[in-house]
């Protein structure tokens, strides 16, 4: 939902996309969205009443190769008409003379965002059609050819989880703001233990139930959003990121671990990954999923310390970002008591 005013110059990006976007009229009403950690993103709504979404990078010094919006809108541009839902793009503006930093515009979409994975809000039924439709959707991404999209080079070609694995170290290195020794386990272990398999699609990067948007009243997902992390990349590594709200509580971050699942109508682990190797076609060895889920378990411990890094300095988008960023901690605990549990 909207909430704060914008926190920059109202005035200069309605004269700017007055000129490269068609149909908008002035003046520009600006409502920043609350929630999210990442690219602040607001609300724009023109003298005739349409709403638009904004998508910025935050203020401040960034980690390098961080808060791509101009990846998101390349991406999400290439997946228009595809079976993968998006929003229309509009615009996208990198001269940061107009607001600051780097933005894009796209279209607004009305619908429901799920923020518990346990869908609380729904009943049995809606909660398995909901989850089978997401189940739909991600195998619908990394189903689609990045060459028929023109998007071959949007990653790099060979060895994606082991560079990943190395890009999310440096992250934490440059975030780190205390040891936390399940990292450092962490990153000594993961190099070791490398699959060999390097099937590429396209990788979304942060495929949460609340990174899409559904239909007001159908289980239905009409867009999938927050593309900032993607690139070309293992499918089954963008999956087990996916999964994890099977494997971590609500208390730990996000999750539905605990949970009754038979009673809520929301299929188990092995179900949903079942669904989707149907779906894809593909197969999945056991060995190598864990190792994909103790990798989720590591980036998503990455990633919040980043959050709490740019917390600290004050650049956080969200004033949550601070409780959110030391999870980073009791996530990192998770993914090494993973690691160990394979090894017995």
């Amino acid at each position: 939902m909207a909430g704060s005013a914008a926190d920059f110059d109202a005035h200069a990006l309605g004269e700017y996309l007055s000129r490269n976007m068609e149909g908008l009229r002035l003046p520009l009403e600006v409502a920043r969205f609350s929630g999210g950690q990442s690219n602040p993103t607001y609300r724009l709504t023109d003298a005739a009443g349409q709403h638009y979404v904004l998508r910025k990078k935050p203020s401040g010094p960034l980690l390098p190769s961080a808060h791509a919006v101009e990846r998101e809108y390349r991406v999400m541009h290439a997946l228009a008409g595809s079976r993968v839902p998006v929003p229309r793009m509009h615009c996208l503006c990198d001269d940061t003379s107009v607001i600051g930093t780097a933005f894009y515009v796209m279209e607004f979409l009305e619908g429901r965002i799920f923020w518990d994975p346990a869908l609380p809000e729904l009943d049995h039924a809606t909660r398995a059609a909901v989850y089978a439709d997401t189940n739909r959707v991600v195998a619908a991404l990394h189903s689609v050819d990045p060459v028929l999209l023109n998007l071959a080079d949007f990653g790099r070609p060979g060895n994606f989880v082991q560079r990943q694995v190395e890009r999310w170290t440096k992250q934490y290195r440059a975030s780190a703001t205390e040891t936390i020794p399940a990292m450092e386990r962490m990153i000594e272990w993961l190099p070791q233990h490398l699959p060999e398999d390097t099937t590429t699609s396209i990788f979304h990067g942060d495929l949460r139930l609340d990174n899409m948007i559904f239909h007001p009243r159908e289980p239905r997902v009409i867009a999938v959003l927050d593309w900032e992390l993607s690139t070309l990349g293992h499918p089954l590594a963008d999956f087990a990121y996916h999964a994890l709200p099977w494997r971590l509580s609500a208390e730990q971050f996000r999750g539905m671990g605990g949970k009754d699942l038979a009673a809520l109508g929301i299929p188990d682990e092995a179900s949903y990954l079942r669904q989707y190797c149907q779906t894809t076609g593909r197969q999945v060895d056991a060995a190598a999923w864990e190792f994909y889920v103790a990798y989720s378990l590591f980036r998503l411990a990455a990633i919040l310390q980043g959050i709490l890094k740019r917390s600290l300095e004050g650049t956080a988008s969200s004033p949550e970002a601070l409780a959110t960023g030391r999870k980073a901690r009791v996530i990192a605990d998770v993914a090494w008591a993973q690691v160990q549990a394979l090894q017995r």
